[in-house]
């Protein structure tokens, strides 16, 4: 490591949609930066794992930390989503994770950045250690608006839940919150609330968005009295040292130019059987190309549906010529860049936003959880594609029709105001992209610590 430069150790939390952006500012701080990063094992999900191995084979620079977290009889939460359980054990295992970690790095660290999800255990250790300590929140500005202001909203609203006015910026309503805020006890409310209050009291909060893509999001957190809010984006995906060669390039690469609609739901967002069937005739009686990525469960080593059960017999072989359906995992930026996608039905989940924004490819948005909802309604705004606002998500038992997405997808590969309008944003985003953006920011204050 080169003694001249900042050292930088990053503590990602669990989730692609956490890992992946951890990965990525890792990768660009790698060449301002010494890095470590800490591997938190065993991860939930075999794309978790997987991308860990590729990361740290394709940058040998960046020092890799593996902490094990104690064995957990999973039988005595089998309800609760793997990913909050996993984010809460984090949180109580912060000093032990904290201290290998001071112990593994191979120098004097200069300054922590931690997921947000893990904000509210590891500040307080940095605190008290006298490290700087930064916040990496892994969606929109728009939800970190929302985010920063929920526990002044709760605290005047401690029972029940309703549109969310944020002063001086937007009303959030209150079917665009995430299903476990409508709870005020279930541990989501409570984790967010802890790590929004402890999150104000860090050097910093790094965001992945860009000034022109959400100005006014921006403009209201830096108003408010708080951290600086650095907004580094679009953060470029990681080059990984694998080969992309598969099927679905290869037939990507039979299809004309903008022709294909590519559908993702995200790697934890799993769609109810029905709603699947109804989206697959609804691709079919569209009458575009597409490419189909399914998943029927939040965590990838459960998924062990066969598509012609969830697709009905005769469906892959009547769409055949134009279509292709995949359960596996594929680097979504790879095919976003590819020059025969088109169009992107996407949940709305901040990295696959983000993606199709540096492309410049136009989105139809059906959020189904979490963020999603602020983040399409970021998607309309910018003009980055369409949203159809009363499509159902999770909780919500009402069906989107075939006839419904087939019009929508039909509207958004056809209208060329909207690619258009998508293209200005991705040569907006490709302009942000320079290496004076707010990534020199942050390493600037990092050096500052050194």
């Amino acid at each position: 490591m080169d003694p001249s430069r900042p050292h930088v150790a990053l503590l990602p939390s669990s989730g692609m949609g956490h890992l992946i952006p951890v990965t990525r500012l890792a990768a660009s701080l790698s060449d301002l930066c010494n890095v470590t990063m800490i591997s938190i094992l065993p991860t939930v999900s075999t794309a978790e794992s997987h991308h860990f191995t590729d990361f740290f084979n394709s940058y040998p620079k960046i020092h890799p930390v593996n902490f094990q977290l104690p064995p957990l009889d999973s039988s005595a939460h089998r309800n609760v989503d793997p990913f909050f359980l996993r984010w809460a054990r984090i949180r109580e295992s912060a000093s032990d994770i904290f201290s290998h970690l001071l112990k593994s790095a191979p120098s004097p660290i200069s300054a922590i950045v931690t997921d947000i999800a893990a904000a509210s255990a590891i500040l307080p250790l940095s605190r008290s250690n006298g490290i700087p300590c930064y916040v990496l929140f892994t969606s929109s500005a728009a939800m970190l608006s929302f985010f920063k202001y929920f526990p002044t909203y709760q605290g005047s609203n401690p029972v029940s839940i309703g549109n969310v006015e944020i002063p001086g910026l937007r009303t959030v309503p209150v079917a665009s919150l995430p299903r476990p805020l409508h709870d005020p006890s279930h541990s989501f409310t409570q984790s967010l609330i802890g790590n929004s209050l402890s999150m104000v009291k860090s050097d910093g909060i790094i965001v992945n968005t860009f000034e022109s893509f959400e100005p006014d999001s921006l403009a209201w957190l830096r108003g408010e009295q708080s951290p600086p809010v650095i907004a580094v984006g679009p953060l470029p995906p990681v080059k990984l040292a694998i080969s992309t060669v598969s099927t679905v390039f290869t037939w990507l690469d039979e299809q004309s130019e903008r022709s294909v609609v590519y559908i993702s739901f995200g790697s934890r967002t799993a769609m109810s059987k029905e709603q699947i069937k109804e989206l697959g005739l609804g691709l079919e009686a569209s009458g575009c190309r597409f490419l189909w990525v399914i998943k029927t469960s939040m965590v990838d080593t459960e998924d062990r549906t066969e598509l012609n059960q969830l697709l009905g017999e005769g469906f892959l072989e009547r769409v055949k010529e134009r279509g292709l359906v995949t359960k596996g995992w594929v680097e979504q930026d790879e095919v976003l860049r590819h020059k025969a996608v088109g169009g992107f039905l996407s949940h709305c989940g901040w990295n696959s936003v983000t993606e199709a924004a540096i492309y410049g490819v136009r989105v139809l948005a059906w959020p189904r959880l979490g963020d999603q909802r602020i983040n399409a309604d970021v998607v309309a705004r910018s003009g980055l594609g369409l949203w159809p606002e009363e499509w159902s998500w999770e909780g919500e038992e009402s069906l989107v029709t075939a006839a419904e997405i087939s019009n929508r997808v039909k509207e958004m590969m056809a209208d060329e105001n909207i690619l258009k309008s998508a293209q200005k944003v991705g040569e907006a985003a490709q302009s942000a992209a320079r290496p004076d953006n707010g990534l020199e920011e942050l390493v600037r204050k990092l050096k500052g610590f050194n």
